[in-house]
Order: structure tokens, then C-alpha cells, then sequence
């Protein structure tokens, strides 16, 4: 009886949110579904709550309603999509939150006769992943977590959820080849967890700000959370919130990469393509990953393992260690670092090096220049002595002649 009380509490939203794991899919469809509600105006001044329990039960006992309202719906973004406003996988996204209420609210809907109406979604976004002078701009935004956040995506590929489960355990230093990286423990405790690694100037960059906030006060230990909000520092460390950490999400994280993207005039409205800007504020990053990673000669398959894919059948079969993955990722390091300094200091190796090729080369050209005028002696040398010879043997035959000519007469 105590269960079924309980079954009957638990009202369409509080299961709809249960499902979804990551806080921004949760108000992204939440977003979604708003939209629906506002356009079949279902209870247009209530709570989302009650509008999702009064749809829930309605749709129980009638499942025409809730289909016949769907259709609508759908038919409306499908026009929306053939004039271009909207592209169609947004369109699949007001879906999935729709389908997803109508699971949990065990309404009975037949999706085949929805999904065949629908356009074909395209595999792949016009958008492109950011340049490096862009990442460099956006780290001088005037917020001193910025750099530690940037850093992290683009040398990790992380994506956005990731945020909401980075603690500063999760983040392990590893030496290799004289330089110091960071294994990153990536949605740790979930199934989906696995792990991925930083480079040695995120490393760095990150360090700093935890040390940061440990001589402003706050107790940072394994369980500190790498992303939080500010506290007010003008105030000292009595008066502020520093000893009162409280975690910066991935929404926070989300506002304050597209708040540096507009102050730093990255973007702006004349950059948009359609309903796009030219690429997405944080899934850009992991474009930049996967697109410097390849650039660098990584192995795809080690690529897509850092980037937490499923590889297929060899999800089963390829075993590859953690040394032998970082291995092959520290081909990507100057391809993946974003520090201007290290980038000039990576341009004055390479030109000191063609420099060196460059000396041995001309040293080389001179010694072979050496041997040839010495060689040209020694021919010289031999010459005169051949001459010689001649001039010897011709006198002595003049003498000889001379001395014939004195015997006949």
C-alpha cells in the first residue's frame, strides 16, 4: 500500500527530470517542451509542473488527444524547416522531449506513424570548429577561470555535461617525456565514465587556480570542485565567500564561455549563418580536439577513445594501455596547446633547428669544396711532376741527338 502511495506522488515532472542525467539536456528540454505547451496553450499560466502533470493524465486517458496534439505541433516546426526558420534536427529535438514526457506518463503513442512524417535530419553541422587565434582572444576575457576552462575542453575534448562531475581528484598529474600532464576521470561514478588527458599548459593553467583559491582560503582537496563561482575578494577573505565554495555547473560554464565570446567581439550578430553562428560556443572545442588531434598523426581509433566514443566491435577487442594511449597523444601536444608563448617558443625551436640543418648543410658543402680544391692540388701537383718528367726525358734525348750528330760529323 506504502508503494503504491508513493508511485501515485511522483507526478510526470519529477519522472521526467529523473530521466535525463545532465543539467544542461534537462533544461534544454525543458526548453523544449514550454514550447510545446505555449502552442497547443495548454494551462499557459501555470507552473511547468502542472502543465506536464495535466498532460500527463490527460494523455493516460486519451491518447488521441495527446497524439493529435503532437501532430500538430510537428506539422507546424515541419513548415518552420521547409522555409528555412528552423533546421530539422531541431525539430527531432522538440521530439525527444516530447516522446521522452510520453514514456515516463505511460501514454501510448504510435512514434512510426510520427518519425516517417518527419525530414531526414543531415549526419553532420555546417559549423566549424574555432581558430586558434580565436581560442587565444577569448582567453583574455577578464575572468581568471576562463583560461582554465578553455584550456581543459580543447586539450581533452570534454564535453559541456562533463562539468557538472569534475571534481580535482578526477584530475591526476602524469609525468612523461620530462613534461607534466593531467588524466582527467571523466563523468566519474557514471557508467558512461572514462578517462581522457590534458596538456601540460592546461595542467599548469589549472594547478594555478586551485592554488589560487587555497591561498585565498578555501580548504581544496580531492572533492573541490574545479569550476566555481567567484567570491567577492574586495571584501578579504573574512568577509567573503571563499571558505563557502559553491560549484559552477555546466549552464555557469556554458554563460560565461558565450559572455566572453561577445565581449571579446568573437561573435556577433553579422556572424551568424542562418540560425548558426560559425561554430557552436563549447561543442566548437571538441571539433578543435578531434580536428588538431588528427592533424597531429594520432591514431583515429585513440582519438575517438579520448573523446569517450564508442569504437564498435573493438570496443570488445582493442585493448590499448594507458602509457601507449599517451604515447600517441603526446604527438598532438603543440598542435592542441593554445599559449601563445608556447607557440613562439615552438616557431624559434623549429627555426632554430632548420637553422642547425641549415649550418651543417653549408659546412658540409664547404669541406666538400675543401676536398675538391685539394684534389685539384694533388692533379695539379701531379701535372708539374708529369711535365717534369717530359722536360727530363726531352733532354736527355736532345742530349743524346746532340751527341749522335758530334759521332757523324
Amino acid at each position: 500500500m506504502e508503494l503504491e502511495q508513493q508511485k501515485q506522488d511522483l507526478d510526470a515532472y519529477s519522472l521526467f527530470v529523473f530521466n535525463i542525467r545532465s543539467a544542461s539536456t534537462r533544461d534544454y528540454y525543458l526548453r523544449r517542451l514550454k514550447g510545446f505547451f505555449n502552442y497547443i496553450d495548454l494551462l499557459p499560466n501555470e507552473s511547468i509542473i502542472k502543465r506536464c502533470d495535466y498532460f500527463a493524465k490527460r494523455g493516460e486517458e486519451d491518447s488521441d488527444w495527446a497524439f493529435n496534439n503532437i501532430i500538430r505541433f510537428l506539422q507546424f516546426q515541419r513548415e518552420r524547416v521547409d522555409k528555412e526558420e528552423i533546421a530539422a534536427s531541431t525539430l527531432k529535438n522538440f521530439l525527444k522531449a516530447i516522446k521522452l514526457l510520453c514514456e515516463v506518463a505511460d501514454i501510448t503513442i504510435n512514434w512510426k506513424k510520427i518519425t516517417r512524417g518527419l525530414p531526414k535530419v543531415r549526419r553532420y553541422a555546417e559549423d566549424r570548429a574555432p581558430t586558434i587565434e580565436e581560442i587565444q582572444k577569448l582567453c583574455e576575457y577578464l575572468d581568471r577561470r576562463i583560461k582554465s576552462i578553455i584550456y581543459i575542453m580543447a586539450s581533452s575534448g570534454i564535453r559541456l555535461g562533463a562539468w557538472d562531475y569534475l571534481r580535482w581528484g578526477h584530475i591526476i598529474a602524469v609525468e612523461k617525456a620530462d613534461k607534466t600532464f593531467g588524466k582527467v576521470t571523466v563523468y566519474a561514478g557514471d557508467e558512461e565514465e572514462y578517462f581522457t588527458f590534458i596538456t601540460p599548459e592546461a595542467y599548469d593553467e589549472v594547478k594555478k587556480w586551485m592554488d589560487y583559491r587555497k591561498t585565498s582560503g578555501e580548504q581544496i582537496n580531492e572533492k573541490s570542485w574545479v569550476m566555481r563561482h567567484l567570491w567577492n575578494a574586495k571584501k578579504g577573505r573574512k568577509f567573503g565567500l571563499v571558505t563557502a565554495p559553491k560549484e559552477l555547473k555546466s549552464s555557469g560554464v556554458k554563460r560565461l564561455v558565450e559572455d566572453a565570446l561577445w565581449t571579446q567581439d568573437i561573435r556577433n550578430k553579422s556572424q551568424i549563418n542562418g540560425k548558426r553562428y560559425e561554430f557552436q560556443s563549447n561543442h566548437g572545442f571538441r571539433k578543435w580536439f578531434k580536428t588538431r588531434c588528427e592533424m597531429s598523426g594520432m591514431r583515429s581509433i585513440n582519438i575517438e577513445i579520448l573523446m569517450g566514443h564508442s569504437i564498435g566491435i573493438s570496443d570488445s577487442y582493442y585493448r590499448i594501455t594507458e602509457s601507449e594511449l599517451l604515447d600517441d597523444y603526446l604527438k598532438a601536444i603543440d598542435f592542441l596547446s593554445i599559449d601563445i608563448e608556447h607557440h613562439l617558443q615552438t616557431q624559434l625551436s623549429i627555426l632554430g633547428e632548420k637553422n642547425n640543418q641549415n649550418s651543417n648543410l653549408i659546412n658540409r658543402k664547404l669541406q666538400v669544396k675543401d676536398e675538391q680544391i685539394e684534389e685539384l692540388k694533388a692533379r695539379d701537383s701531379l701535372k708539374e711532376d708529369v711535365i717534369a718528367n717530359i722536360s727530363d726525358q726531352l733532354l736527355t734525348l736532345t742530349t743524346r741527338l746532340k751527341d749522335l750528330e758530334q759521332k757523324v760529323t
